[in-house]
This record gives C-alpha cells, sequence and structure tokens, in this order.
C-alpha cells in the first residue's frame, strides 16, 4: 500500500510541476532558461514522458511494446519521486 501511495504521490507531484511549467515558463532560449527547464524537468518528467508516450500510441507511431517501456520508466520515476516526498514528510 505504500508503495501504490508512493506511486502515485510521484505522478500526482510530476503532474503539478509539468502543468505549472506549462502555465509559467515560455519555450527555453537562453542558457539559464535550459537549465530551469531541466531542473523542473527532473520532478515533470514522468507525467511528460506518459504523455508523450500516450499521444504516439494513440497515433499509432510506436509500438505497444515501446508504449509500455515508457509506461513502466514512468512509473519507476514517479515512485523514486513519491519516495522522496513520503521520506520528507515522515522527517517534519
Amino acid at each position: 500500500m505504500v508503495a501504490l501511495f508512493a506511486l502515485a504521490a510521484g505522478f500526482t507531484a510530476s503532474g503539478i510541476f509539468a502543468n505549472l511549467y506549462r502555465l509559467v515558463a515560455s519555450k527555453p532560449e537562453t542558457t539559464i532558461a535550459r537549465m530551469g527547464y531541466i531542473a523542473v524537468m527532473v520532478v515533470a518528467g514522468p507525467s511528460v514522458l506518459f504523455e508523450n508516450a500516450a499521444k504516439a500510441w494513440r497515433e499509432s507511431s510506436c509500438s505497444g511494446m515501446a508504449f509500455w517501456l515508457a509506461a513502466a520508466i514512468a512509473g519507476y520515476w514517479s515512485l523514486a519521486i513519491g519516495l522522496i516526498i513520503l521520506a520528507c514528510g515522515v522527517s517534519f
């Protein structure tokens, strides 16, 4: 149950970061903007990866195996983020 909670917490945090970034920032054109983009994508990555994989699968531009591999990577990445969130929550 804790693993599922961590996975859900990580994917939720990822979605929140991805959508906030889309609302606030434009396309990164300077070096500092690119560095900020990379920093945000560390947390927002699972949501963006899964969204791009689902879009490619709907358009039939990737195989089912590639989609499920991307989904598994996004899930594992979300689990790692969720475990970090839970560790921070327990320490406070």
